[in-house]
């Protein structure tokens, strides 16, 4: 008999399995970024809560083609240094259409002193790694570039500035007053801009199946719909549009039929 079909006559399978000890496989709280020089790369967050600022952000004395927003683009601010800019989270700028050009073209950036127009608000989402220089606490050599708050404030000169934490909902705002900004003192975590008719508050809702407290505009009566609660207003129309349809073709039908009961034909009063 060969060696191996006494093995397998002879073999015996264990009455257990084998044990493996238990592993905890770190999860992505754990996890560095894969790019070691750039902590705090953009997470879901950061393209969920722009998101819906750009689709909530609807001043009604501005028509579409007369305002631009961004997210996560490249902000040049001074034409004597080209290699400088900043990257804001969320801007928004006023006086400027949403594309480029007589190409009508999408930006690859936006460029201060080519659009002649700057920002009329900027909103940052802190992290760990931004968090010292989007509050104006980074300290820099003369020979670096300027922080992202000294931009803001004294090159830019943007009248609003708005800081937003995830992890505590940490909403702060700041106007530009007399050269320097200044804190505004929230009342129920809302912002209100005059010359915009237009409202920045702390919303608790469901976006895209995401709990969570949000940054979104508002009007002088409501929240402002973002997508996914258009798109259910439209269908909600759209059903009682087919209701109301259904409703009069049966009310039709009914009055056809007491019509005919009565002798009549009700094709020929038409």
């Amino acid at each position: 008999m060969p060696a191996y079909a006494l093995l397998e006559k002879n073999y015996q399978p264990p009455s257990k399995p084998p044990f493996f000890p238990q592993k905890t496989l770190p999860t992505m709280y754990d996890l560095p970024s894969e790019e070691p020089n750039e902590p705090g790369l953009p997470d879901e967050f950061h393209y969920y809560q722009p998101q819906l600022l750009r689709e909530t952000f609807r001043p009604p004395d501005y028509s579409p083609d007369q305002i631009y927003v961004a997210s996560d683009i490249y902000l040049y601010y001074d034409e004597n240094y080209l290699n400088r800019y900043k990257r804001p989270d969320w801007f928004a700028v006023l006086g400027v259409g949403p594309v480029y050009g007589q190409k009508r073209d999408m930006r690859l950036s936006y460029v201060v002193w080519d659009e002649k127009v700057a920002p009329y608000i900027v909103v940052e989402l802190l992290s760990d790694s931004t968090e010292n220089e989007d509050l104006g606490k980074t300290l820099r050599d003369i020979k670096q570039p300027p922080t992202k708050w000294e931009v803001y404030e004294q090159i830019l000169k943007i009248p609003y500035y708005v800081i937003f934490g995830r992890e505590l909902s940490e909403f702060r705002a700041f106007e530009l007053d007399k050269g320097r900004y200044r804190e505004l003192t929230l009342l129920d975590n809302r912002l209100w801009l005059p010359n915009l008719k237009l409202g920045l508050g702390l919303w608790s809702g469901n976006y895209y199946d995401i709990v969570h407290k949000w940054l979104r505009w508002y009007n002088e009566s409501d929240w402002i719909a973002n997508h996914p609660e258009q798109l259910e207003a439209e269908k909600q129309r759209a059903l009682a549009n087919a209701k109301r349809a259904e409703q009069e073709r049966q009310r039709a039908e009914r009055l056809a039929q007491l019509l005919r009961e009565q002798g009549i034909d009700p094709d020929k009063l038409c």
